[in-house]
């Protein structure tokens, strides 16, 4: 059983940084990426960018390219979602989860074990 746990939003300003952090409690054993995603109200649950946990390629959506970076602390056993240059359209509430079936982004009906999230608000 994997659990995973969120933390690390808030409000921030228009071109800010946060740092997100993603608590892997129990074995990923049998999954193939640690992914994040976000959802704003109203809107479908979007995928952001990935970790593979075979190797340490990562992957990310066209949204978000150049702006958020996910590592690894594999001692640690957390996932991080480094997030520069934030606008207000960032906004959401942010997810990790884990996938059995890919690497990449890909849709949020490929992932499971989601955690409960945080919440990310870029307002001035």
């Amino acid at each position: 059983q994997v659990q995973l746990v969120e933390s690390g939003g808030g409000l921030v300003q228009p071109g800010g940084s946060l740092r997100l952090s993603c608590v892997v409690h129990g074995s990923t054993a049998g999954f193939y990426a640690i992914g994040w995603f976000r959802q704003a109200p109203g809107e479908q649950r979007e995928g952001l960018a990935s970790a593979s946990l075979d190797d340490n390629r990562t992957f990310y959506a066209d949204s978000v390219r150049g702006r958020f970076i996910t590592s690894r602390d594999n001692e640690k056993n957390i996932v991080y979602l480094q997030m520069n240059n934030l606008k207000p359209e960032d906004t959401a509430m942010y997810y990790c989860a884990t996938s059995a079936i890919a690497r990449g982004v890909a849709p949020a009906s490929w992932y499971g074990n989601f955690g409960q999230g945080t919440q990310v608000t870029v307002s001035s």
